[in-house]
């Protein structure tokens, strides 16, 4: 009986460590995956003492854990963001992915001599990234960066996981020496993506019709999503359907419909998802003995220095290529491949299949993940300023409340705070510009309402509530933000500022620019538009000659109104590799060498293995 209450105790306790720990990890700037995952090597073996090697807990706990984070991805991708990144997004997370676990591999295989079976595998364990980890520390520091950039790694990162876990099973299928046909390989690929697409689909959907036809408390609303998409991943999985790519499509659909208690369900699922953060986290530090990671440290950084510096980076120079991504915008992408929590997730069905080295293969996926939480996670903002892709917002963030509406209602309703700064404080209430169609429904000051027809100004602190349609959310959310202070990275948008309404050929005479001739006559909006589908974004960069013209402001209709003007592009400034590529190839060279004869029983036992086969 008290061991029951010790457990839940020591549970109890490690969440709540998590949680501060996390928060003072955040002010240094440090991963908060990082944070977790340390938590629970110090709690483990090595640490306080507490033993844990139920390997089978572990893959039960973390793949309902994975399941509920991927939802959670789903629910706040809006269907502009698939607009947007799309494309490259699903380009990123199929051949991306194949391609970076193939180089990884096929540096697996030519240094430490491992079967192409065993090299696939490490390959395909390391391959999938955490953009959601990127996201945080940008957030923790104020950043925003480019938005087709931000859309994409976004998406990939919700796309990429069930690619990653296919290519594992069929490669620990080809391990145990299962004889595979590529015709084998292509309809269960089929299935595992086009079913779990489609189940997603239509488990979200039917999510949709649940809650908006089920009259039920407030509080059972979110309790029917999480347990109706957690049938969802489960059914798909039972077929041998990605359960994890059906989940998240089930969010997405969800997401992008209008339902009861919908700010209800978003803030339970926030919530819900940071606790499957912890306990995925937390359990997988347990289940690792540091000891027992110093046999395989030099085998496994090697690997990560081929994952980081040549496996992602060529992956994603290659797909997203054909999509007109700067070289910036793509240097940017590679760098910040984080990996979270699946590698290490991913290395477990190895364990469970008994696969020889499936012991050394869950080290080899934790020292990646730390290496990269540690590198990659530290230098992501750095790494958004140097490449200039860290854009500077005139406002900062607007303290906005959503109120959930009536099942039918067509607008929204939202409550802001009057933040000092705001430039609805500029003008009397009377001449305040709100979007045509949107009015203020009340105003509370002092926790008192105030009559409309009497009220001279808005104060700071004052909450509004207003109803608008759900379009115009983001118009009222820039009136009601608060100016930023400084000036932010100005380099990330330009130089100089130039109206996009202007004809091009005024900038051709201007900065002596050659204009193409397609181009004659047309507005610098219009050039920029056709470059980018008609899509736009801010922080979006066209080589233009000479020069380099970047979106800085768009207005309502996503119409560009506000160009920056760069006059000495990123192809004429020095950049890292220029100023470390050869000494960093030497360098690559001469630990690949020495690393020939480090320990790695992991690669010897896995030749030996398809030696047996």
């Amino acid at each position: 009986m008290d061991l029951t209450y010790q457990i839940i105790l020591i549970g109890a306790l490690m969440g709540v460590f998590a949680i501060v720990a996390g928060r003072v990890s955040s002010r240094l700037g440090a991963p908060v995956l990082l944070v977790f995952l340390g938590l629970g090597m110090l709690a483990g073996e090595d640490g306080l003492g507490i033993r844990f090697d139920d390997v089978s807990a572990a893959y039960f706990v973390c793949s309902i854990s994975l399941a509920v984070i991927l939802f959670d991805g789903g629910l706040r991708t809006h269907r502009s963001t698939f607009a947007i990144a799309g494309r490259p997004a699903l380009v990123l997370a199929t051949v991306g992915v194949a391609l970076t676990a193939g180089l990884v591999g096929i540096a697996a295989w030519a240094v430490f001599g491992t079967p192409p079976a065993g090299a696939l595998l490490i390959g395909a364990i390391v391959a999938s990234t955490d953009a959601a980890a990127v996201f945080f520390l940008l957030r923790l520091q104020k950043l925003d960066i480019a938005r087709r950039v931000a859309a994409t790694l976004e998406v990939e990162s919700g796309l990429n996981d069930p690619m990653a876990i296919f290519l594992t099973l069929i490669a620990i299928e080809l391990v145990q020496g299962v004889d595979l046909t590529m015709a084998d390989a292509l309809l269960r690929f089929a299935l595992q993506i086009g079913g779990g697409a489609l189940i997603g689909w239509a488990g979200g959907r039917t999510i949709v019709f649940l809650v908006n036809r089920l009259e039920t408390a407030a509080g059972l609303y979110p309790i029917l999503v999480v347990t109706s998409a957690l049938a969802v991943f489960a059914g798909a999985q039972l077929i041998h359907a990605s359960g994890f790519l059906a989940i998240y499509v089930a969010g997405c659909v969800l997401g992008n419909e209008r339902h009861r208690a919908s700010q209800l369900i978003l803030r339970f699922h926030d919530g819900i998802a940071w606790l499957a953060q912890i306990a995925m986290l937390v359990t997988l530090g347990l289940l690792v003995t540091p000891t027992k990671l110093l046999p395989v440290l030099l085998p496994a950084l090697a690997i990560t220095a081929v994952l980081m510096l040549v496996a992602r980076p060529v992956a994603v120079f290659l797909c997203l290529w054909p999509f007109k991504f700067s070289m910036r915008e793509r240097a940017f992408a590679a760098w910040v491949g984080l990996r979270g929590a699946v590698p290490i997730y991913l290395a477990l069905p190895a364990i469970l299949e008994h696969l020889a080295g499936g012991e050394a293969l869950f080290g080899v996926a934790f020292v990646v993940v730390l290496a990269s939480l540690l590198l990659q996670g530290w230098t992501v903002a750095p790494a958004a300023r140097f490449l200039n892709l860290a854009l500077p917002p005139s406002k900062a963030q607007a303290d906005r409340r959503d109120v959930d509406v009536p099942l039918g209602a067509h607008r929204d309703i939202v409550g802001y705070t009057v933040l000092p700064g705001s430039s609805v404080l500029d003008l009397p209430f009377n001449r305040l510009h709100m979007p045509e169609g949107a009015r203020i429904l009340s105003i509370l000051r002092a926790g008192a309402v105030v009559e409309l027809a009497t009220l001279d100004r808005l104060a700071p602190r004052d909450y509004v509530l207003v109803v608008a349609d759900p379009e115009q959310i983001h118009t009222l959310d820039r009136m009601f933000a608060p100016r930023r202070k400084d000036g932010g990275n100005l380099a990330a948008i330009g130089e100089f500022m130039v109206d996009a309404r202007q004809p091009i050929d005024d900038l051709g005479r201007l900065y002596g620019i050659d204009i193409r001739p397609q181009d004659v006559g047309h507005s610098i909006a219009t050039v920029m538009a056709d470059a980018f589908s008609g899509k736009p974004v801010a922080g979006d960069r066209l080589p233009y000659g000479p020069v380099e013209l970047v979106v800085r402001t768009l207005d309502d209709g996503d119409q560009i109104i506000g160009v920056g003007l760069e006059l000495e592009p990123e192809a004429d400034r020095p950049t890292l590799a220029r100023l470390f590529g050869p000494r960093l190839w030497a360098a690559l060279g001469n630990g690949a060498r020495r690393l020939r004869a480090a320990p790695g029983f992991l690669f010897r036992r896995l030749a030996r293995r398809g030696r047996g086969a």
